[in-house]
């Protein structure tokens, strides 16, 4: 594998890693820490459409005012009157079932085991919130750019049929009507646009 191979694969995992962040609520961190700067320098280098969707999310941060953009975040993931797009896979999934909802949790839970992934105990979300399974997802193609570049074959297959089995079984079943969810009820550019990159790196991924 070349090393261009190789810093397309971590590419990956950065921009992956730098989505889930967006799931957060916004702060004055998003700028200190130049997220949105961080992700155009990874999407570059994954793909020229996600590239162009990277900027368009960073301009669209830019653009709007802070208060403004964590306004429409309560509305909607927050909203305690019905989130406009539950950012929970089996809100999507499991509907007002009780218990196919904790047979989804506890499937992803043993899924994220499976992969040696533990939630952080500073998450204080359940484990199929959006921003979790693209953090699982993250250490999985980083897991895949690491082996590669150790020539680690067996390591390297490992990550990428665990990863492409998540996004079969969980993270894609999902992200289509939750993407459709920010599109249409976000009023902010930048939840819009981040639906729209969303979407397509997932399902790159699923590839």
């Amino acid at each position: 594998m070349s090393d261009s191979d190789v810093k397309r694969i971590a590419a990956r995992a950065d921009l992956c890693r730098l989505l889930a962040a967006c799931y957060y609520q916004p702060g004055p961190e998003f700028a200190e820490e130049r997220v949105f700067d961080s992700m155009r320098t990874a999407a570059v280098e994954v793909e020229t459409g996600m590239a162009l969707l990277a900027e368009a999310v960073g301009a669209a941060f830019d653009q709007q005012p802070l208060e403004e953009l964590q306004i429409d975040y309560t509305r909607l993931f927050l909203n305690p009157t019905g989130p406009l797009a539950s950012p929970y896979e089996s809100a999507w999934i499991a509907g007002r079932d009780p218990m196919l909802v904790g047979e989804i949790t506890q499937s992803v839970l043993d899924t994220y085991r499976q992969g040696g992934y533990d939630v952080d105990l500073s998450f204080r979300d359940l484990p199929d919130h959006i921003a979790a399974e693209l953090e699982f997802l993250y250490t999985l193609v980083f897991r895949e750019a690491r082996a590669a570049a150790s020539g680690n074959d067996a390591e390297r297959a490992e990550a990428v049929d665990l990863r492409r089995r998540f996004i079969e079984l969980h993270l894609g079943r999902w992200i289509g009507p939750f993407a459709e969810a920010l599109r249409s009820g976000g009023e902010t550019a930048l939840y819009r646009t981040l639906a729209d990159l969303t979407e397509r790196f997932v399902r790159s991924e699923a590839r």
